[in-house]
């Protein structure tokens, strides 16, 4: 009986299916108008199915000189997040092997009409978490800090983002998460049992003496003399790809947006075959961009330049440590201006194979050559002129200058 009830269900199913015989019309693309866009969201996220904020704000945007490039952008109401999917990053400039169609069935007309998609891409709306803009609110009494800004951000970037970016804020979180104060309490403990080597001390707070980068005084070759890894810290690596990321869609480094420096030299990038030694030049190249623009935006020449480049929250925390500002608020002190400058000068060493030439940096820097002379020999480095041009090597082991003291007047 069980068995013949099953049958029954299934025969009652399939005549209920009803058939449609519609006519096929194959739609071209039209040049007066834009086809038809397809997005989908990788993170899940259904704007239907948001009872908070039903209705979305959805925007194309197309390239005023390449035409067939177009960005798609869908923006909840009352969210601080935007999804944007192009038609020429990502997945879009993968080998295209199949084309896209949208198919309308018109019951009424009995008409299957097919569309050929935009650019013939699908658009990966990825989510892309905005900061708070308060420019048209009112001031409140206690202003906004910048910890609660990443906390809104980080908390955003959790509940939309996709797996990749939740992982990669989870990361900065571990990062910057203070210690438990009863670990802290056994690490105390077992700190007490250890003795102290006061000149292996003494060698490694060296730098901070002399206000450079960490070093290695024993060295036998420039790239151990100022090791990377103690500059550029294992979890900041994976926000350093903006460079690389340009040159992977074929996008140029504008000149206006990156130092003359970095500019210079992007066409290395381009000869190198290496992936893992091309991925590790161009994050030296957007740390020392960073720098740059973290100096300018604490100093008055150089404000109006930095004022709309975005510094990674990692490395903002990181540099205000560094770099503790002044009573002035906005002003870097003179001695964390000098330190700055060394991290800087370290990593075009380290670029240009440890033979570089001063004269674009300096104009980065806003010096001239002859004023950034005295910061590279602070380093360690000797200057040779060969020609008109005049280049800064350094030799190891390190060997500082000694430093003069004043007489006293009697």
């Amino acid at each position: 009986m069980t068995m013949g009830k099953e049958k029954d269900k299934r025969r009652k199913k399939k005549q209920k299916k009803e058939k449609v015989n519609v006519k096929i019309e194959m739609l071209s693309e039209q040049p007066n108008k834009i086809s038809p866009l397809v997005g989908y969201f990788p993170s899940g996220f259904e704007p239907l199915d948001d009872q908070e904020s039903p209705k979305s704000k959805i925007r194309v945007l197309r390239h005023e000189k390449r035409t067939n490039r177009l960005q798609l952008i869908v923006g909840p109401n009352n969210k601080q997040v935007d999804f944007v999917g192009t038609n020429y990053s990502g997945e879009a400039i993968a080998p295209q092997v199949c084309t896209y169609a949208l198919g309308v069935l018109d019951k009424e007309s009995q008409t299957l009409k097919i569309v050929p998609i935009a650019s013939n891409k699908l658009f990966r709306l990825e989510p892309k978490v905005n900061e708070p803009d308060l420019s048209e609110k009112e001031p409140s009494k206690e202003e906004l800090t910048a910890q609660s800004k990443a906390d809104k951000i980080r908390d955003l970037t959790l509940m939309y983002s996709t797996k990749k970016s939740i992982k990669q804020a989870k990361k900065v979180q571990s990062l910057l998460q203070k210690e438990d104060p009863q670990s802290q309490e056994v690490l105390d403990k077992k700190l007490e049992k250890i003795k102290i080597n006061k000149e292996a001390l003494e060698s490694t707070d060296s730098h901070n003496t002399r206000n450079i980068p960490p070093h290695d005084l024993s060295a036998t070759t420039p790239q151990m003399a100022y090791p990377l890894d103690k500059i550029i810290f294992k979890g900041e690596w994976d926000y350093l790809s903006d460079i690389l990321e340009f040159l992977q869609v074929g996008s140029e480094v504008a000149a206006d947006v990156y130092p003359s420096f970095v500019c210079n030299r992007v066409n290395k990038l381009e000869d190198m075959e290496d992936d893992l030694e091309k991925k590790r030049l161009a994050c030296v190249f957007s740390y020392i961009t960073h720098l740059l623009k973290f100096k300018d935006k604490h100093s008055s020449e150089g404000s109006s330049s930095a004022k709309y480049h975005k510094i990674p929250s990692i490395l903002q925390q990181k540099f205000s440590t560094m770099f503790a500002l002044s009573d002035m608020k906005w002003r870097l002190p003179d001695e964390k201006t000098d330190l700055l400058i060394s991290y800087v000068l370290v990593l075009t060493l380290i670029a240009d194979d440890f033979r570089t030439d001063p004269s674009d940096i300096a104009r980065d820097l806003r010096m001239t050559s002859i004023a950034l002379r005295p910061h590279f020999e602070h380093l360690g480095c000797k200057l040779v002129r060969e020609g008109q041009s005049l280049w800064a090597t350094l030799p190891v082991p390190l060997q500082f200058p000694k430093r003069r003291l004043k007489r006293q007047r009697r």
